[in-house]
This record gives structure tokens, sequence and C-alpha cells, in this order.
């Protein structure tokens, strides 16, 4: 909160920083309403006041009149450190973000002809990607008269994924679309977290 002091009064200042606000409320000199209904800044209901009022109790408190809820009849305000909300507001979005799982989609490729041992490998590596909380993309690339094959493409796909049904389920059934033939499988509810726990316990 800004003030400048002169002997034992305080004048608040028209314009500074922190009128630009991260959720378009309205605070102090913004605020255009005749009355409004006050909170404390500890909680406490103080009921309808003049708005020269609640700058006046602002100012004596060193602190902001910040509208929270500018629709209601009279609008409500609350008495608070407005650049303390923002500084934690910011950090607490931030941590957020830090924590939040991104969705990688992992491609893993089969051929129509492929052998059991090679199949087994490739679903291998897709429990390692569905574990970790990513999605497998399956696909196969049918090949000259391969084309003609189509439904053998279709049984790769279904031996890939009874494979890996344990740790994924079919966010997408074998499509073909060219000459390309693909699946998605997405990680079963709860893998995510407990891939993160295994690579810490690793």
């Amino acid at each position: 909160m800004c003030f400048f002091v002169v002997g034992e009064l305080y004048f608040r200042p028209l314009f500074f920083w922190r009128c630009i606000t991260i959720n378009e409320w309205k605070i102090n000199e913004e605020i255009r309403a005749k009355e409004v209904r006050l909170i404390s800044s500890d909680g406490e209901q103080l009921g309808v006041v003049p708005l020269d009022t609640a700058l006046d109790m602002s100012v004596e408190k060193q602190l902001d009149l910040v509208m929270i809820s500018p629709n209601a009849q009279p609008p409500v305000c609350k008495l608070m450190d407005y650049g303390k909300y923002r500084f934690e507001t910011l950090k607490k979005e931030k941590e957020a973000k830090k924590k939040q799982k991104v969705i990688k989609i992992k491609e893993v490729r089969l051929s129509p002809v492929i052998d059991t041992h090679d199949l087994q490998v490739r679903a291998k590596n897709a429990v390692k990607f569905l574990k970790e909380g990513d999605k497998v993309k399956a696909s196969i690339r049918f090949k000259g008269r391969q084309m003609s094959y189509s439904d053998k493409g279709i049984e790769v796909m279904n031996a890939f994924f009874a494979l890996i049904e344990e740790y994924g389920n079919i966010e997408k059934k074998p499509v073909l679309d060219g000459r390309n033939m693909f699946m998605v499988v997405a990680p079963r509810a709860g893998q995510s977290s407990q891939g993160s726990q295994n690579n810490k316990d690793n």
C-alpha cells in the first residue's frame, strides 16, 4: 500500500502501480459504488457502509479496498494488502503449473509382418510410456501389396494391446487412413501418479 505522510495525516495517491489487477478486481479509487458491503481483512462482516467510509478505513489500516463481488447489491469489498495478495496468487499459479503433468503421445511403430519377439519389445516400451503417464500411438505402415492384408494389421494391433492392456485403455480404436493404420492407448486412471512414484523410488 502506498501513502504520502504529512505530519500525522495519510494521503492516498490517486494513481499507483497496483491499478492493473490480476483478475480485473477494482480497487480503491477505481470503485464507483455509492456504498459497499464491507469485509475486514480477517473476514469479519462490517455491514453496508458508504464508499468514502470504506476508503477512509482502508487508509487508516494501510490496506487496499478491493471489490471482490461486483455483481452483488451492494457490491462486496474487502480490506486487504493487495500487493501481498498478488504476490501469493502468482506464486500459487506458478507452483500449480510446475505440478501439472504434460501428457505426451509416444509413437510405437509396428508392422503387419512383425514377429512375436519384436512385438513384445514394442509392448515393453509402450508399457514404460504408459507408466510415465504418456499416451501411446501404435502405428502400422502398409507397403506395396501389404494393403491387401489390412485385416492382418487389425490382428497385430489387437495382439499388441493384449500385451499392454493392464496399463492402458484404448482411446481410439484401430483405424485405416490411406496406407497407415493407427490406434491410441491412454494410461489407466492413477497410472501417471504411480509412474511418478516409481521414478522417485528409482
